[in-house]
């Protein structure tokens, strides 16, 4: 069968296009992406702007007919931490409702989390063992742990990378004193949920999803896309350690020119990466893989995993 998965993300809307059945692998088929920076277009109450909400509706009607000249037969839809968080949320996805069709489920902190390590889990398998997984969103940081399918523990926090761009680092390039501050800021946060992962042991494995671990390791050497999702691409702490001054010392245009960062990716790249070194050295990790999988194809495998059960051959 073929399915949409459409993320209204806090920097993306994106309609991933797949083939799947249960017991198989999901197998893309068309993507249709707008970088709307949703996290952005809020006002100084915390809510989505009259000019956020239109172009909101208006990017999710032309996915949804994406959707429909793909011949999907169902969209998984679900928003993320940026109109989760929205004081204007009931508001916002009353109107989608209204102009789109769209029903638009808000995944909570914990969903994300336990989704994405569905994914990870399922790319990686069982030889994998102990995972532990790090996520870094344009308005959140997911972290999860466990042996199984579903983590032991998961922890969201108000990490994410455009969040922390648009409240913390105004200037192009951005005040050193600024800098310092949200480094101090992002170490505190994450800190204080250490202890929940440090209780079970060291992981037999880190690995980390999102677009801004791939754009960090494809700085620091790994390959490039292009060259296919089975290359093993690694992030080290030692690497992130000489790129952030570096990265602090960048205007947005300057980074938008290293290899694999994205123009409209590269204002948000400092922060991600300040909380991507933050993560791995409070949590005691030198190295990562980078997983190609993440919070979409964790719906679509969860998905997949309730039509197995009802068919008769999941029984």
């Amino acid at each position: 069968m073929r399915l949409g998965v459409l993320d209204v993300g806090s920097n993306t809307i994106h309609l991933l296009v797949v083939d799947a059945h249960p017991g198989a692998r999901p197998l893309p088929a068309h993507s249709h992406k707008v970088e709307l920076r949703l996290a952005e277009l809020l006002d100084e109450y915390g809510a989505v702007t009259p000019e956020g909400v239109e172009r909101l509706v208006s990017v999710i009607g032309d996915a949804v007919q994406a959707a429909e000249d793909k011949g999907c037969e169902d969209v998984l839809p679900f928003a993320t931490s940026a109109v989760r968080e929205a004081t204007n949320a009931d508001d916002v996805l009353a109107r989608v409702k209204a102009e789109t069709g769209v029903d638009l489920p808000v995944l909570s902190g914990d969903d994300e989390a336990r989704l994405t390590f569905l994914a990870a889990r399922r790319w990686f398998g069982w030889s994998a063992g102990k995972l532990l997984l790090l996520d870094i969103g344009g308005g959140s940081l997911e972290i999860a742990y466990g042996i199984d399918e579903d983590p032991d523990a998961a922890v969201s926090l108000p990490l994410g990378a455009g969040r922390l761009t648009a409240g913390w680092l105004p200037g192009d390039p951005p005040d050193q004193a600024d800098v310092r501050a949200l480094r101090r800021h992002v170490r505190a946060q994450i800190a204080r949920t250490v202890g929940e992962f440090s209780r079970f042991g060291a992981p037999d494995r880190v690995v980390a999803t999102s677009k801004t671990f791939k754009q960090l390791a494809r700085i620091a050497g790994a390959a490039r896309s292009g060259e296919g999702l089975y290359i093993q691409r690694d992030l080290t702490r030692k690497s992130l350690e000489e790129w952030v001054p570096r990265l602090a010392a960048m205007t947005t245009a300057q980074r938008s020119a290293l290899p694999g960062v994205s123009e409209g990716r590269s204002n948000q790249l400092l922060a991600g990466a300040l909380v991507a070194e933050g993560a791995m050295d409070l949590l005691g990790v030198d190295s990562l893989e980078v997983c190609p999988w993440a919070l979409r194809e964790g719906v679509i495998l969860r998905r997949l995993d309730h039509l197995g059960k009802s068919s008769p051959a999941g029984v």
